[in-house]
């Protein structure tokens, strides 16, 4: 007899759990397995199940139950205790605790027939979009509707980004390239990332290495950006592969959601609504018959465990009723005016707004942000010659993501331009621009600066929302635009092709810390705000210190308090010092551009899952001027290496040194402890180093170079 399985489910949720709901933590597990299968198979076939544990002990083992045999499927499940098993946990919220499990289809002699092995992990992952609650009204929280994921019955703040396709062609994408990028994610404090749309499936290693390192995966199916058929043919092979996919991937813990796809409601439909208002009710209807009609079926079908939203960025749903036919009535436009909805995305490459907050979107939740920058110059160096390493050359520009120049006309460089351009911009409205006597030295600086306003934006966006977590919007998520570069372009990445780390990525781990202290600038009221904002799932203390300096170092007299005390709630935000500058500084005659403030603070909490009590510190600076016009001056750095620490050291010997940067060879991908960070007058910063890869043989440590933002003002 010929049994071939070709494809398997395994659903691991909380007794009595519906997908979209927060389920009751306090009920036993319900492992349900499914078998596709070719062949033919008796109808005296059992299932059986093995769970094994880390250390090769059998947790539990025995028949399932409630066996269902079809022509194709072989389906059972069973009851395990919760006190058998431990919890899985995401990225800094606790242990990524896995489990082994066997299933063994045999016949009734006992023969086997066959066996699947998944490696799997217990913890219920929901995406909470109900109506905000009395409770939630009473604590100060805007009414409208959740968005926000809860792990294990907890609500937390999920940090990361947007992962792409890392490779153009599929098959170079290896297992050892995930976990480099994946091992970056981890240490860059994120938790969750969002696998966009990008028209290919991931494969089972990708969900394997997020399972061990704790990372969500926000998993979207191929659609995005469009409008599509919906003639019953096209539907059956939606409905074909998605059941596949979301069969092949359900047991992992890791997986945190299906989305319909990219930016389907908000662009889409936005887009008809404007352009052909006529047509936007068929339009509905077509876009409810893919993505609630079909994809929502197959999610629900197969899964207990897993949530479903018909499209990244939306309003949410309006309703959720199981008793209905598609369960998820979509709320679309039935907003209510005061009320806040659903998740955000937002892009404006206007320079000039830049870090106002003013402009920033109020939602519950973003998906997306970003602005591009360009690689490293020896990322450059991997893939075009000395002749073009300049900053409009043609390779340069014809590459360029933003805006896509569509193909490789002459008359294409006018789209890809307008996103040079928008660099440009950004570089000479907010810090001194390189204008070197060397070109390719030029042409380095200058991609460096488009970097250091990239990290700087995000950092301003990221600290944004992280604060709306105890504002009346309660934001409890956001995810930039992107992790990491398909090939060496101006990009949106964090993480260019080979893995160096851009500014971004560095200035995000910054920023994505548990605890943060933030300052908010009104520049049209001269009003100063700073924010000490935490992650952690209990209440804390701590001191914040203010400190007042010109560029040279010279500690300034300004008439604010130097130091606070503050507690701050769980996943929560509070205020640890107001003034108004116009006051503070128009009175005591300082001129704006030689202004800066060190901010900083010192929490004593315990990481989420742990008794353990530490201290959480960290550091922010806020300049008066923009960095354009600031009085910058040299900070004198020096640099040296330990052979016995094996760590470098950076000293400010002579002033302020803004966006301190480590630099390093082509030849190797190293990343280090801290990078991009400032440093005051007369301080050093110890900086140890993890080695992805090296063809030189260690000779990089001897080429490690240290400038700061003073750099571009030289010409040699």
């Amino acid at each position: 007899m010929f049994v071939c399985v070709r494809n398997s489910l395994v659903d691991i949720y909380r007794q009595g759990q519906l997908n979209n709901l927060p389920p009751d933590q306090s009920q036993p597990w319900v492992l349900n397995a499914s078998l596709d299968f070719f062949g033919d198979l008796p109808q005296d076939a059992s299932l059986s199940f093995t769970l094994i544990d880390a250390r090769n002990n059998t947790v539990v083992t025995g028949p399932l139950t409630d066996l269902n045999i079809t022509n194709s499927t072989v389906t059972g499940s069973t009851v395990i205790d919760a006190d058998r098993v431990d919890l899985w946990w995401p990225n800094g919220l606790g242990p990524q605790t896995l489990y082994n499990l066997t299933l063994d289809l045999v016949d009734s002699n006992e023969k086997a027939l066959f066996s699947v092995n998944k490696r799997v992990g217990f913890r219920t992952i929901v995406l909470n979009e109900g109506i905000i609650t009395q409770e939630q009204l009473d604590q100060g929280i805007a009414p409208g509707n959740n968005w926000h994921f809860e792990i294990n019955g907890h609500a937390f703040y999920a940090k990361g980004s947007n992962f792409i396709p890392p490779d153009a062609f599929w098959p170079r994408v290896t297992e050892s390239k995930i976990r480099q990028l994946f091992d970056s994610v981890v240490v860059g404090n994120q938790n969750m990332l969002r696998v966009w749309a990008s028209g290919a499936y991931s494969p089972d290693f990708i969900y394997d290495t997020a399972d061990e390192l704790g990372i969500l995966l926000w998993s979207e199916f191929e659609f995005g950006d469009a409008l599509y058929p919906v003639d019953e043919a096209f539907l059956d092979n939606v409905r074909e592969e998605a059941e596949y996919n979301v069969r092949r991937v359900n047991h992992h813990p890791s997986l945190a959601l299906w989305a319909g796809g990219n930016e389907l409601e908000n662009l889409e439909l936005l887009a008809v609504n404007k352009s052909a208002p006529e047509e936007f009710d068929r339009y509905q209807a077509e876009y409810e018959k893919l993505f609630l009609d079909t994809l929502l079926p197959v999610v629900f079908g197969n899964s207990r465990s897993i949530s479903y939203t018909p499209s990244s960025t939306s309003n949410g749903y309006l309703e959720l009723n199981f008793s209905l036919p598609i369960p998820i009535v979509e709320r679309y436009y039935n907003t209510t005016p005061g009320s806040v909805y659903g998740e955000t995305d937002y892009y404006n490459y206007d320079p000039t707004l830049a870090f106002n907050f003013s402009s920033y979107p109020i939602g519950r939740f973003s998906n997306e942000f970003g602005y591009h920058s360009m690689p490293s110059l020896q990322t450059w160096q991997q893939v075009i010659p000395p002749s073009e390493l300049y900053f409009n050359s043609s390779t340069i520009v014809l590459r360029n993501h933003h805006y896509p120049p569509g193909g490789l006309n002459t008359t294409n460089y006018h789209n890809s331009s307008l996103g040079m351009g928008e660099m440009t911009r950004a570089a000479q409205e907010w810090y001194p621009v390189p204008n070197k006597i060397d070109s390719i030295a030029n042409f380095s600086a200058w991609c460096h600066t488009t970097q250091i306003f990239q990290a700087d934006l995000y950092s301003s966006e990221i600290q944004f929302y992280r604060r709306g977590s105890g504002l009346y919007n309660r934001q409890l998520g956001c995810l930039y635009w992107q992790l990491e570069d398909i090939w060496q372009a101006p990009t949106w990445a964090g993480i260019e092709y080979d893995g160096r780390w851009k500014v971004l990525h560095y200035i995000a781990k910054d920023i994505y810390q548990p605890v943060i202290i933030s300052p908010f600038y009104n520049r049209t009221t001269g009003d100063l705000a700073v924010y000490v904002t935490s992650d952690l799932w209990e209440a804390a203390v701590g001191m914040a210190n203010f400190t007042w300096y010109d560029w040279e170092g010279n500690r300034l007299n300004i008439s604010t308090p130097g130091s606070a005390s503050f507690a701050v709630g769980a996943i929560n935000t509070t205020e640890v010092l107001h003034a108004n500058t116009f006051d503070v500084l128009n009175a005591t005659g300082h001129n704006y551009s030689n202004v800066v403030l060190h901010l900083e603070t010192e929490v004593r909490g315990c990481l989420p899952n742990t008794n353990d009590t530490r201290v959480f510190r960290h550091e922010n600076w806020w300049h008066a001027s923009p960095l354009s016009s600031a009085a910058l001056v040299d900070p004198g750095l020096e640099l040296s290496y330990s052979n016995t620490t094996q760590n470098f050291t950076v000293s400010s010997t002579k002033g302020v040194a803004a966006w301190v940067w480590l630099d390093y060879p082509e030849g190797a991908v190293v990343a280090f402890d801290s990078n991009g960070f400032w440093l005051a007058e007369g301080g050093n910063r110890s900086v140890g180093y993890t080695v992805k890869s090296d063809t030189t043989n260690g000779n990089w440590k001897e080429q490690v170079t240290v400038e700061s933002l003073w750099n571009n003002t030289l010409v040699d």
